[in-house]
């Protein structure tokens, strides 16, 4: 064992021992370190020397046995000579090898969740509309499973410009799910070519930050909050057509679990900036049953990164790395217009509040995603708040997580054997685990009528939302045309922002009818009360400007021209 020296100085001697092994000098290898080419299995103690971060998980977690070669190679050469990068696994059939019911329930296919769904269809247009001219009027749909979460991200027609297409063609819609790997079954067809939109009806609106709620096969080459860093290969600023090329991988387990200790964690920068936020002004801060985080500092690359274990496993948290409203895009400042580009860390940040809180978030930050198109109001484009509307709900308060209606307890068909399914899918496929667990008086038939039920009200509620800000949009655009003072104008933009948020928070979330309807119909309503404010407000404006007009207008005396009576008519 090397004397006590800094994780540093133990490097600089061992890349120093290396250098004279290599010149012919003797240097007793570890009795476990077999010679080129050989299958070691390598203990973890002999890496503690160097990863002394690593050693506080290993030793106290349940992978503790297992050896560092499970989900590393290149470790022969990096251990003898103390240098060289070792190759770190991210591939989900790693973990899979072992938690086998987990892995294969992960990447199980929800055929009831067809691609291609778009949001706008069932808004009856309404959506492109109130969004206009955001990129996601190019195509937003509702998700799919999992396995396809990065896949989709590449080839929906907002965010690559027509860049990347299925080595399939069509016939690649028939995959059935499963851990594919993403450059197995797409293709770059503009090789070469820069970040731009190819095709018409297409934009290019990806970013690092985007993807990285879709992927974590970046996370060793990511610096805390993706801030550009020397050593780190990718940043917020990355050219995002290269940084995909460096992914594989939908929704990797070390997104939750953490590979050394097997404990729970989330690694998402934003949230663990939010959750660490000096104002303490987050739901998870007014939460009493939330799990305590533990931030911890990582990084053997010259720069830092970090990840927070979990002092239990915390669902609302841990989905909470993707599930949640965060801003991941350029936009500006609201009061100057100055741009706000990808440089700037509000492009990757998480907010964690409730939809009556998150307008003056935004202002206090001072950043606007876009401004509409017809009225030129300040609106948000939310990405899906779901955590932050399951927060408060009937269910929350009363214990349930995520992992409670989504992640049941189940049996291996095969074994009898007790597991935490991952096929994190609507508890409509899982009714007898999840509802009928509490309504013991239930039926599989009345939890799922009841689930019905609640997505009806949502629905009839959304369309009449949409109904009033397309009014409102529409009002607004007479408005300015016929001159209305330009004080009644930005009143009217005002409510217009206001109205939008309490529309596109329930647009964007994701089961919000059965999440929180509480919550869902005292903001939709609220949202529609508003819209109706602003109609008024533009109706009695141009009211009066015509009064006004009318007014002003010239007396004119009516012509009366002399014309002879007909002559009669003989039957």
């Amino acid at each position: 064992m090397l004397p006590s020296l800094t994780g540093r100085a133990r490097r600089a001697l061992i890349g120093l021992l290396g250098v004279l092994a290599l010149a012919g000098f003797a240097h007793a290898a570890p009795a476990n370190a077999g010679g080129a080419g050989a299958k070691t299995t390598f203990n973890a103690k002999d890496c503690y020397e160097c990863h002394e971060a690593i050693q506080g998980f290993h030793e106290k977690g349940d992978h503790k046995t297992v050896g560092c070669n499970s989900c590393h190679t290149g470790l022969d050469a990096h251990r003898r000579a103390g240098k060289g990068r070792p190759t770190t696994s991210t591939d989900p059939a790693t973990c899979g090898s072992c938690h086998q019911n987990q892995y294969r329930t992960m990447y199980t296919m929800n055929t009831d969740k067809t691609a291609h769904k778009e949001k706008a269809v069932a808004s009856g247009g309404a959506l492109d509309k109130l969004l206009m001219p955001h990129g996601f009027t190019r195509e937003h749909n509702e998700p799919r499973s999992h396995a396809f979460a990065l896949y989709d991200q590449l080839t929906v027609d907002r965010s690559f410009g027509g860049r990347f297409s299925d080595k399939q063609g069509k016939e690649g819609l028939a995959r059935n799910g499963g851990n594919f790997k993403l450059w197995d079954v797409l293709k770059d067809d503009y090789p070469g070519e820069p970040h731009k939109t190819f095709k018409p009806g297409t934009a290019a609106a990806a970013n690092p930050v985007c993807m990285s709620c879709k992927t974590a096969d970046h996370i060793l080459d990511w610096a805390y909050m993706g801030d550009p860093q020397p050593g780190a290969k990718w940043s917020r600023l990355s050219k995002v057509n290269e940084f995909v090329k460096d992914t594989n991988h939908s929704l990797n387990c070390v997104f939750c679990h953490d590979p050394h200790g097997a404990g729970p964690r989330v690694i998402r920068d934003g949230l663990i900036q939010a959750l660490t936020r000096p104002e303490k002004d987050t739901l998870w801060h007014k939460d009493p049953k939330g799990a305590k985080i533990d931030v911890k500092e990582l990084g053997e690359r010259g720069f830092v990164r970090k990840i927070a274990t979990l002092s239990r496993y915390d669902t609302k948290l841990q989905c909470a790395q993707c599930h949640v409203e965060y801003n991941c895009n350029p936009g500006f400042d609201p009061v100057t217009g100055k741009p706000i580009g990808m440089d700037d860390q509000r492009t990757n940040h998480f907010p964690l509040k409730a939809v009556n809180d998150i307008g003056q978030h935004y202002k206090d930050l001072k950043f606007g995603d876009f401004k509409h198109a017809v009225t030129g109001a300040t609106l948000w484009k939310g990405q899906h708040p779901d955590v932050e509307v399951f927060y408060n709900s009937t269910h929350q308060k009363a214990g349930a997580e995520c992992a409670s209606c989504h992640m049941p307890k189940v049996k291996d068909a095969k074994t009898g054997k007790t597991f935490t399914s991952h096929w994190q899918t609507s508890p409509r496929h899982y009714v007898k685990e999840t509802c009928l667990g509490c309504h013991k008086t239930w039926t599989e038939k009345q939890a799922v009528y009841t689930i019905d039920s609640l997505k009806n009200k949502w629905t009839g509620k959304m369309r009449k939302a949409e109904f009033w800000l397309t009014r409102l949009v529409d009002k607004f655009e007479a408005a300015q045309n016929m001159g209305v003072d330009a004080a009644v104008l930005n009143e009217a933009r005002a409510k217009h922002s206001e109205a939008h948020i309490h529309w596109e928070w329930w647009s964007a979330a994701n089961g919000a009818h059965f999440h929180n309807p509480q919550m869902f119909e005292e903001s939709i309503n609220k949202g529609m009360g508003i819209s109706q404010a602003a109609v008024k407000l533009l109706d009695d404006a141009m009211a009066k400007r015509g009064a006004a007009r009318q007014a002003a207008a010239p007396a004119t005396v009516p012509v009366v021209a002399n014309v002879a009576a007909p002559a009669a008519v003989s039957k």
